[in-house]
């Protein structure tokens, strides 16, 4: 099957919208080829900022239809208690919300991003999507992350390089409260390094320490701003240390 030959069965759609390569290329597939569709956002603590820029930048490029929601997605079950399969009862609080104001709007089949690499066994997630009956067309049509960056690239859309992003709470070691205090500390922390021209990198939570995990040929950048890396990230954490194990 084809996205076209998908939206052709389905030409009226609510699409789950990230801001990330995967559900930006199938917003731009929907737009392509559906009759209608409408993109959803959800705002929640796990979300940076900069999400919320793309998403509202692309749709726009796009000319698509977008709703953003607000969820306090701490308040869900389970969720701020961190257990191995958060994810699950995290998208399934914030995929109820979708479903939800979706339906009001007159869209019965909701759409995801999730791809053919991905892997089902290390996605608790997957599971309350597969519960909740959503689609996900680029994972039924075979793309694969690799595909979907190339298929990006020709159609012109600025995500199609955008590094992998997990959400915040990824920062705070599973069985540990996740906090609000805790995912503005990693915000504010991987903004700051983003600002200094980092790339793919993340800033762990250890018991109220941050250890910076960076791509080896980012360390030169690292040294180069140490004591302003040092400077601002005591701001929230009591040290700062740098993992010696190579991210990627």
């Amino acid at each position: 099957m084809t996205l076209y030959d998908f939206f052709v069965k389905n030409p009226k759609v609510a699409v789950a919208f990230s801001g990330g390569v995967d559900s930006s290329y199938l917003l731009y597939a929907a737009k392509q080829y559906a009759q209608k569709v409408c993109a959803y956002y959800v705002k929640s603590q796990f979300q940076p900022r900069f999400e919320l820029d793309d998403v509202v930048r692309l749709a726009d490029e796009l000319k698509a239809d977008l709703k953003i929601m607000n969820i306090n997605v701490l308040q869900a079950p389970c969720v701020s208690d961190n257990p191995t399969d958060r994810c699950y009862y995290c998208k399934k609080a914030i995929f109820n919300e979708i479903i939800r104001v979706a339906k009001s709007d007159g869209f019965l089949v909701l759409l995801d991003g999730t791809n053919a690499s991905d892997d089902a066994d290390d996605r608790p997630g997957m599971k309350a999507l597969h519960e909740l009956s959503v689609f996900s067309p680029l994972r039924e049509c075979g793309l694969t992350k690799a595909e979907i960056r190339r298929l990006s690239k020709e159609a012109g859309l600025f995500t199609w390089d955008k590094p992998a992003y997990a959400c915040l709470a990824t920062r705070i070691p599973t069985g540990e409260k996740i906090t609000s205090e805790k995912l503005e500390a990693t915000e504010a922390a991987e903004d700051f390094l983003f600002s200094l021209g980092f790339t793919d990198f993340r800033v762990r939570w250890q018991d109220g320490n941050a250890k910076i995990q960076l791509l080896e040929d980012q360390w030169p950048l690292l040294l180069e701003h140490r004591k302003a890396i040092m400077d601002k990230l005591k701001m929230y954490y009591k040290s700062v240390v740098l993992d010696l194990e190579v991210r990627g």
